[in-house]
């Protein structure tokens, strides 16, 4: 999957669990940017990522996710399947 397609995906992600439409992700886009992005909305982020990209993280990889750049780069190097389900701290995103 390329990384336009991810964005595209996880914008629709991101609008669905943070209720707001107008939300534009980045490479640099942070938990301190994004108005409701909690432990719990992490937690609820990061599952619906890895169900809609077919993907498994592990502990230590979600701890090493700094920005939305950082999480696109993990969904490549997955590499989950391009057809898997729909768009639904510390040095973390958080």
């Amino acid at each position: 999957m390329q990384t336009p397609e991810i964005y595209v995906r996880l914008t629709q992600i991101f609008h669905d669990l943070f209720d707001d439409p107008e939300l534009i992700l980045s490479p640099t886009l942070t938990a301190r940017d994004v108005d409701g992005w909690d432990s719990l909305n992490h937690i609820r982020l990061v599952l619906s990522v890895q169900k809609a990209f077919g993907v498994r993280f592990s502990a230590a990889e979600i701890g090493r996710l700094a920005n939305v750049g950082d999480l696109v780069q993990l969904i490549e190097t997955k590499g989950g399947p391009s057809t898997a389900g729909n768009a639904a701290s510390h040095r973390s995103m958080l």
